[in-house]
């Protein structure tokens, strides 16, 4: 074996057995720069050392080489509903740690964005706590609404000299968000409480200000208890408020809450308890007052199982149960029947069905409640019919 073979053939096992650029490059420089014609055999070495140094400096360069678009992973977004934003997260951050072909990530956008963006095909996937109207579905037909989890809506206050949760019946709270009842010694809210001490302090309301399904579901409750409000104001995404402030997410309206001392809001559940803010009990329509739980939602959501349509678009608010917290609602996510990337459709499918399925351990560790057995299959039955030229992407 000459020197030269030997050198080269050390460079060459350096790139290839330890995969150092670094190492390479330092016995490359090794040898002395003559001012002479190179050889073949000088050229097939340069030749060589090119095609390592790429080979692994594209390694380098490219953590997120995986599977599917053979340049890199395969970026799932989504976005929307700031009800289900804290799981949501959660679910992509452990979907991602087990499918490392996939990027999917979800931004905290409110359900009203949600839906705009997957009808202009700006997101691969929404959240939304409201159903598209049927308005809405008429220009998209082709989209889905795959239930994929519960969540309660929340009465929180801040009212610091309180040590037990204030009760509420239906029309006291619809009267309190219409500025019917205005301070928090009222008559009717004295009889939910009668051995409470209440402040002789006016009512500060708190509501979203930007389109929300968490108003969606709220107001449908308020609509079904209260005739005035259903005349008035009546059920939307973002309707036209009596009286109160906004503030922009669940976190907004949170955040008010807890700087504003008197005041009243609805928020998802997780976002009260993560600021240790009171949640009250609310009279549901068996007459019992009821505290929010993966128990109680569960039992709303069975109850409303008959009721629930081919498309899954449903209201389980005022639920008929005897333990049915009534302020309730599924989170859906939207997704097109046809994809047009099936690689992106791919990966779409398999996360709805771990999110549906293995996602079910961090749905209760956050307080939101998985779908009962029956919603589970309807949703399984949704994301089979996901497609990509004809095919069924769950193959």
């Amino acid at each position: 074996m000459t020197q030269r073979y030997a050198e080269r053939k050390n460079i060459s096992e350096t790139a290839s057995n330890s995969g150092s650029i670094v190492k390479a490059l330092k016995l490359m420089s090794l040898r002395p720069v003559r001012a002479r014609r190179p050889s073949h055999g000088t050229l097939r070495y340069v030749a060589v050392a090119l095609a390592a140094f790429m080979l692994l400096g594209g390694a380098a360069c490219n953590p997120n080489r995986g599977s599917g678009t053979g340049s890199g992973a395969i970026q799932l977004r989504g976005a929307g509903s700031t009800f289900i934003a804290p799981l949501m997260q959660k679910w992509t951050s452990e979907f991602n740690k087990t499918n490392p072909g996939v990027r999917a990530d979800y931004q905290s956008t409110g359900s009203g964005a949600a839906i705009q963006g997957v009808q202009e095909r700006t997101i691969d996937f929404g959240g939304s706590d409201a159903p598209m109207t049927d308005e809405a579905l008429i220009k998209s037909p082709d989209i889905l609404h795959i239930p994929v989890v519960l969540g309660a809506v929340v009465i929180s206050y801040n009212l610091p000299q309180m040590s037990e949760p204030l009760r509420f019946s239906p029309d006291v709270l619809a009267d309190i968000f219409l500025g019917n009842i205005t301070r928090w010694d009222d008559a009717r809210i004295r009889a939910d409480n009668p051995n409470v001490s209440l402040p002789a302090t006016e009512i500060g309301v708190v509501h979203r200000s930007d389109g929300s399904g968490t108003t969606d579901i709220f107001t449908d409750y308020l609509s079904k208890v209260s005739p005035q409000w259903k005349a008035q104001v009546g059920r939307g995404t973002s309707v036209k408020w009596a009286t109160g402030v906004g503030g922009k997410g669940n976190e907004g309206v949170t955040g008010v809450i807890t700087q504003t001392p008197n005041t009243i809001g609805y928020v998802e559940a997780i976002y009260a308890k993560q600021r240790n803010l009171p949640i009250a009990l609310i009279k549901n329509r068996a007459g019992n007052f009821v505290l929010p739980s993966p128990e109680s939602v569960a039992n709303a959501a069975i109850g409303a199982l008959p009721d629930t349509p081919e498309d899954l678009r449903v209201s389980v608010t005022d639920s008929n149960g005897a333990e049915a917290y009534p302020i309730a609602g599924y989170t859906y996510v939207l997704a097109y029947r046809n994809q047009s990337d099936s690689l992106k459709g791919k990966a779409l499918v398999d996360f709805l069905w771990w999110a549906i399925h293995n996602g079910i351990p961090y749905s209760r560790a956050l307080e939101y409640t998985p779908l009962p057995d029956e919603m589970v299959r309807r949703a399984e039955a949704k994301i089979n019919s996901i497609s990509a030229g004809g095919r069924s992407l769950r193959q």
